[in-house]
């Protein structure tokens, strides 16, 4: 009776043993997961603040645009031409003829004029360029290019031949536009207006330095064709 007694104590004895031991596992285990919970918490706390900085700066500089501001919303979308460009594209060369004018023939069909630049200008813009300048002039699209005297005005700035225009793409789709069968280089060679193209890794475009001015355009709503906000 005694052993089987004692039995008994040993065998209660172990069970106390393992449960205390399974207890202190379980312990050790729900406050692993606490931590990490914890940590998850945490992780998501700064991913959210970090989130909701960025939404309000960006509806405080949507707001600035839409109430006029300051220029916010306008320089952001014409930053690419106030800022100098470089990258693989095209420089050409446009100059006076050197041919002999001859007797009854109008001695302007042998000099440059604006329509010869925009010609090159548009031929360049089709195939892609995505910044031009003319003798130092950056193209935006409000500028002119119209014929001041003996002179061309570009930004109302006059110069006059040669004239080198810078422009920025794929330089072989460039050249190519130019040098095209029935092209304005074929054309302009006719009276000898002399026409050289250099393809470049690396053609700068400067940055435009005039002022940009709004007097009738304001930001709006955007809508169909027939006026309706979409």
């Amino acid at each position: 009776m005694n052993k089987l007694h004692r039995g008994s104590w040993s065998i209660a004895l172990v069970c106390v043993v393992l449960g205390f031991m399974i207890s202190m596992q379980v312990k050790a285990t729900q406050d692993k997961r606490d931590t990490v919970s914890y940590q998850r918490v945490e992780e998501l706390s700064d991913r959210l603040l970090a989130a909701e900085q960025e939404r309000d700066k960006l509806k405080e500089q949507l707001l600035q645009g839409a109430n006029g501001e300051g220029t916010a919303s306008e320089t952001l979308r014409m930053q690419a031409e106030l800022v100098p460009l470089t990258g693989e594209g095209v420089i050409v060369r446009l100059d006076d003829s050197t041919k002999a004018v001859k007797t009854g023939e109008n001695p302007n069909l042998y000099v440059i004029h604006d329509d010869d630049l925009l010609r090159v200008i548009n031929e360049l813009r089709a195939a892609g360029a995505e910044a031009i300048s003319i003798n130092g002039q950056r193209l935006t699209a409000t500028s002119e290019i119209r014929c001041a005297g003996p002179t061309l005005s570009v930004n109302n700035v006059r110069s006059s031949a040669p004239f080198e225009i810078h422009a920025i793409g794929d330089k072989k789709s460039l050249e190519n536009s130019l040098k095209m069968r029935g092209g304005v280089a074929e054309t302009l060679k006719v009276w000898g207006i002399q026409l050289d193209i250099t393809t470049s890794d690396e053609v700068y475009v400067p940055p435009y330095k005039g002022s940009f001015k709004s007097t009738y355009a304001k930001a709006t709503e955007e809508r169909s064709e027939k006026g309706e906000e979409k």
